[in-house]
């Protein structure tokens, strides 16, 4: 192209690209009005297993309802329901398949009791970190089968939000040996409870809203929960000192949004495309937000109230070790599908773990020095 031609096309490209912007920027400016128009608004109800805003899974379900709305232009509106508001923290699976509510924010693993494979779409003991744990749903088969899991209840599972990779939990005595767990009252749910009930402990089942006040009058002897910014939100270090990692049981935060299908299916399809993306970007969101937070709570707890960080002795995280796969290997036997969902999450931890070492530990080895 000669330097003539050039100079004559350089204006006209600042006037292409000038046009282009005001056309993007009126575009977005009425763009979600627009889908207001023509028609009614609707509005769903979320119920979720969280207080209110609680740091992470809390603020993850209220920004996915606001960005809606604000995506929507404030024509799909989802309101918000906390744990205990409509129904109780434990219920909202049940309360999604029934469509009391149309959608829900929670924890796979609490569904253990009536759908023994659905642990493995939060976590599993030694299983995938959360970058795993993402790459296996979405490109490793994982989303399928969640879909076939949970089908038979008319309930749509997507991943939206992670809390992280999770501590070990608060214990009001030290664990030096494994007889330290024998008759350990320990709120641990998913497989991680199993494992421990198996090395001695009691595993109690408790919603969240209810750990504090269990572990400060002796109800529970050790309770884990998520990191350290949402434990030191619920004050779990007002009870116990001591803060065990690492979190065996849940190396991964995923948590789920489920829509009551036939409502999911009778949306207008602009409005599901929002919906799924609002889900789909908080698994990024929240991670960051959870690493940025739980590394700021970490230092608080440590340096202002006076909590210990401690480390499972190496006897006992090889005997929760060995015990996991014992557990999973039981798990397995239970059905097809549950054996299909387990050899599928084994598989993508074999395929991703040599990656994870060569690109991820071993660089962070050298980091440290």
């Amino acid at each position: 192209m000669t330097d003539d031609v050039k100079r004559r096309m350089a204006p006209m490209n600042r006037r292409a690209l000038i046009g282009s912007g005001a056309l993007a920027a009126a575009g977005s400016v009425l763009a979600a009005p627009a889908l207001a128009q023509g028609r009614q608004a609707l509005e769903w109800n979320m119920v979720t297993s969280w207080q209110k805003n609680l740091p992470g899974p809390g603020i993850t379900a209220q920004r996915i309802a606001d960005q809606v709305g604000r995506m929507s232009g404030g024509a799909f509106r989802i309101k918000l329901f906390a744990a205990g508001e409509l129904v109780p923290a434990l219920g909202v699976f049940d309360a999604v398949s029934r469509g009391t509510a149309q959608m829900g924010h929670t924890a796979s693993f609490f569904w253990q009791g009536k759908i023994p494979a659905a642990v493995f779409f939060t976590a599993i003991p030694f299983g995938l970190l959360p970058h795993e744990h993402i790459t296996w749903i979405e490109q490793g088969g994982g989303q399928a089968l969640w879909d076939e899991l949970y089908q038979p209840f008319g309930v749509k599972p997507v991943m939206a939000g992670n809390t992280g990779v999770q501590m070990g939990g608060w214990f009001m005595r030290d664990i030096n040996s494994l007889d330290d767990l024998k008759g350990l009252k320990i709120r641990m749910p998913g497989l991680g409870g199993e494992v421990m009930r198996r090395l001695g402990a009691t595993p109690v089942s408790l919603p969240p809203g209810e750990l504090f006040q269990a572990l400060e009058t002796g109800v529970l002897d050790a309770t884990e929960f998520l990191g350290p910014w949402s434990d030191r939100a619920m004050g779990f270090h007002k009870a116990a000192k001591s803060y065990y990692s690492p979190g065996f049981h849940e190396p991964n935060g995923t948590g789920e949004a489920i829509f009551h299908q036939e409502a999911l299916d009778a949306l207008p399809e602009e409005f599901r495309a929002i919906l799924l993306e609002a889900c789909k970007a908080e698994n990024g969101r929240a991670l960051a937000e959870s690493d940025w937070q739980n590394a700021g709570s970490l230092k608080l707890l440590q340096e202002e109230d006076g909590v210990s960080v401690k480390f499972y002795p190496d006897d006992v995280l090889t005997a929760l070790r060995e015990t996991s796969e014992v557990v999973l290997a039981e798990f397995a036997e239970k059905d097809p599908l549950s054996q299909r969902i387990l050899e599928s999450h084994l598989t993508a931890r074999e395929r991703l773990a040599p990656w994870s070492d060569i690109g991820m530990r071993r660089f962070m080895d050298a980091r440290e020095g």
